[in-house]
């Protein structure tokens, strides 16, 4: 057996927009209104594409399709993020940092 640290990083550390702690329910806030505003904004899309036959075309089913991606990119990253300003925790785990990228 070799000697040396067997040890392996099982977590990353993600960098804060501020640490300053006044500053944490407004970025939190910020971003939960976003991230709301993003989601329900792609859902009306996809909802009307869906609804109304006249958009019943290839470029309408293209353009939910880019909704559909879209509220599931902000849908992995947004919420993490909200959850390490709540919490004040700085950790994420590997398959979840391999999962965002």
């Amino acid at each position: 057996m070799e000697p040396g640290n067997n040890t392996r990083a099982s977590e990353s550390l993600l960098l804060e927009f501020s640490e300053d702690p006044e500053l944490q329910p407004f970025i939190f806030e910020l971003f939960l209104s976003m991230y709301l505003v993003t989601v329900l904004g792609n859902l009306l899309i996809i909802l009307a594409t869906i609804s109304d036959s006249h958009l019943h075309m290839p470029m309408y089913f293209f353009l939910s399709n880019l909704s559909f991606v879209d509220i599931c990119f902000t849908s992995t990253t947004i919420p993490k993020m909200l959850v390490n300003i709540q919490t004040q925790s700085k950790a994420i785990n590997n398959i979840g940092c391999i999962t965002q990228m």
